[in-house]
């Protein structure tokens, strides 16, 4: 009973060996023939931290083919970080194909870095290899020209090439290409807004290019700037002079409020003075009523004889045929 224990464990414990030998001899042997070895224990190890053997292996072999020294210890910590083996061993042959000074920890921050932004460490030292030209500004979802206004108001606008090459030193920490294109963008709308005239602009373009290039607009960033080339430019409206009509309007509008508010306190001022006027109408009237009052006191304590009366009534009849005459209004007194 023992014996057949024995022999039942045994092959188990074989089918378990060749299972493994099934799934990593090949691999074993790869590794091996190109001179990159690794140990059974150590891919069955990767297969139990959940590493895929393959990846590493291959990964490791195409560095030591290409003449890098690269552990598969280093390739395995990568990966468990999340980072991207293949990007940073691509990286670090292409690096040194292109005589780029490049370690494998700053291979493995720039690939780190890049995760959830679109890019790769490989995509970085490819454009540190071949610098890529970056239009300002964008053309997607945003405005075609660089607008400035030259000190005598006209509308310059322009639209710029910029070459740009990785400097792997500053990529980690460094800003982006959004920034550089913002920088370049500020700079020409300073060079524009310096020019006397637009003629200026549109007879020296490349000033532009100089002085943009002279302010260092790539320091703290991930890129180098190479080359500024202005590839276009055209004249748009006349600020100043539809700044200035406006002002103009504005200047009409105030003054025709003011002038307004005068004609406003002319009309009440008027107003003013026929009520005062009506007012003095009403006393003059109120001290005629008194006139009959004061005759008729007079003749009752003989201050005024009849013949004194009929002459005052003589006069006021002449003075009524004579504004009618004339065509004037005379009040009359009431006797």
């Amino acid at each position: 009973m023992i014996s057949w224990i024995l022999i039942v464990f045994l092959l188990i414990v074989l089918l378990i060996v060749a299972a493994i030998l099934f799934n990593f001899i090949g691999l074993w042997i790869k590794a091996m023939i190109t001179g990159a070895a690794v140990s059974l224990l150590n891919l069955v190890a990767m297969r139990l931290r959940g590493i895929p053997p393959s990846l590493i292996v291959n990964t490791r072999i195409t560095a030591v083919r290409s003449g890098l020294s690269i552990s598969t210890a280093q390739l395995e910590s990568h990966y468990l970080a999340g980072g991207n083996v293949e990007h940073v061993v691509r990286a670090l042959v292409a690096a040194d194909r292109a005589g780029i000074p490049l370690t494998f920890n700053r291979a493995c921050a720039i690939d780190l870095a890049t995760i959830g932004t679109g890019k790769s460490v490989f995509e970085a030292v490819r454009t540190s290899v071949n610098p890529k030209v970056i239009d300002c500004p964008f053309q997607v979802g945003g405005p075609t020209y660089i607008a400035g206004v030259a000190k005598d108001g006209i509308t310059v606008k322009a639209k710029a090439r910029v070459t740009v090459r990785t400097n792997l030193e500053r990529f980690v920490g460094g800003a982006t290409e959004e920034t550089i294109i913002a920088r370049v963008g500020e700079g020409i709308v300073t060079t524009i807004g310096m020019a006397t005239t637009y003629k200026e602009v549109l007879e020296h373009p490349d000033r532009i290019s100089k002085i943009v290039l002279q302010k260092g607009l790539d320091s703290g960033t991930a890129f180098e700037i190479l080359s500024i080339d202005i590839a276009e430019v055209i004249i748009g409206d006349n600020v100043g002079a539809k700044l200035q009509a406006e002002q103009a309007e504005a200047d009409k509008r105030v003054a025709q409020a003011k002038a307004e508010v005068r004609r406003a306190a002319a009309v009440a001022l008027e107003q003013e003075m026929k009520a005062k006027v009506e007012e003095m109408r009403a006393k003059v009237v109120e001290a005629e009523s008194q006139i009959p009052i004061a005759i008729s006191e007079a003749l009752r304590k003989g201050y005024l004889g009849v013949m004194d009366y009929y002459r005052l009534r003589n006069i006021q009849a002449d003075t009524q045929m004579r504004a009618s005459i004339s065509g004037e209004t005379s009040s009359t007194t009431p006797t």
